[in-house]
Formats: C-alpha cells, structure tokens, sequence
C-alpha cells in the first residue's frame, strides 16, 4: 500500500514544479547550489568599470572563457588570488582565452581597484547579485559578521531588495566553452581556500583539447 504514495513523491520530486532553484540565497556558504560541470550558463547581465551593460553569454560566446566570482576589492583573500592569476595571464591568453571576474562590486568600485601591474583580467560588476544568484554562488552573511563588516572602513555591502541583509557570493572559478558550457568549476564554502592558478590553466588546457 505504501509503494504508490512513494512512487508518487518520487515522480513529483521530480517534475519541473520542484527544480532546483539555484536563484534562492543560501542560509550559510555551506549550502549554496552551485552550477555543475556540464551546465549552461545564465543568460545574465552585467556592467563593466564604465558601467556599460554587457551579456554574459555573447561575452562568452566570443571566446573560451575563465571565469572568476570573488567578493569584492574589499577583500584581502580576493586581491591576492586576482595577483596570483598575474603571473599566468598570458598562459590563458595563448590558448585563445580570456579572463573575466566578477564581483558584487560596483562599476565605480571596480574604477577604484588598484593594481601593482597590467592585468589582463576583466573586471565586472554584478550590483544586483543577478548572476551570483543565478550561477547557485549567492548566501547571507551571518548578522553577527555583518556588523563587523559594515563598521569595517565603511564599506557598502550588497543586499537584495526590502532587505538589509547582506549577501556575498562564495568564491568560485568556472572554465567555459564558447558555448556557453562548464568544463571545469571549482567552489569553496571556504573563502580563505582559492583555487591554484595552475590548475585553472590545466583544467582550461584539457577544455580545449577535448
């Protein structure tokens, strides 16, 4: 009597009425749902340091792509894996790559960055966590660090709409195909934790090959 009710949820569960949201804002970077090896990318909106309006996908779709999510330049953690790409930048760039990191950011934040060399690295800004809700990346920082965050030289944090909740993307690194598909994804709840920039260039290395 029981296997029919079973079968039931199961087949729900699995109807699109109960996909996987990934746009929903995780309780902790434990939980987010990030997208997978093998899955498109948003059709997402972006802005460039001038705060020109730029797509995601027609960006990709010039060239293969290695993808950087980071916090923002206010970030220690952030500025020294955006460093630690330096050196390597023309490894990806030989291989017809390009290089582009987004962040919660502001255009006028992006402006403000400073670097001690050329990077060839995109910055973008995601003011509205449209694609870091999109690509599974987005989660509420704690109240208790919030506070600590926002009496940290004053910086402005992003929040969604009616709420005053800051939100934050986990640190992630996709390598993609014109196509718009993940080759290669790394995401760590651990912000401390950054991919190698090595393996980024083997994983983007391979991408090509195959």
């Amino acid at each position: 009597m029981l296997i029919r009710p079973l079968a039931l949820i199961l087949l729900l569960l699995a109807s699109p009425l109960y996909a996987l949201d990934r746009s929903q804002v995780a309780d902790s970077p434990e939980n987010v749902t990030p997208l997978l090896n093998g899955q498109q990318i948003p059709d997402v909106t972006l802005k460039t340091a001038q705060g020109e309006a730029v797509n995601l996908r027609e960006l990709v779709a010039s060239k293969p792509t290695v993808l950087l999510f980071y916090r923002g330049g206010w970030c220690p953690y952030c500025n020294a894996q955006l460093a630690g790409f330096q050196p390597v930048e023309k490894q990806f760039t030989a291989l017809g790559y390009q290089l582009l990191a987004v962040s919660p950011d502001s255009p006028e934040r992006l402006n403000e960055q400073k670097f001690d060399t050329d990077y060839q690295v995109k910055l973008l800004s995601d003011p509205n966590l449209e694609a870091i809700r999109a690509f599974g990346l987005a989660f509420y920082l704690p109240d208790e660090i919030a506070a600590k965050y926002r009496d940290w030289k004053g910086n402005t944090f992003p929040t969604l709409p009616g709420s005053d909740r800051i939100v934050l993307p986990v640190p992630a690194a996709y390598v993609l195909d014109k196509d718009g598909l993940i080759q290669f994804q790394y995401v760590n709840p651990n912000y401390k934790v950054r991919v190698d920039p090595q393996l980024m260039y083997h994983a983007a290395k391979l991408a090509i090959k195959s």
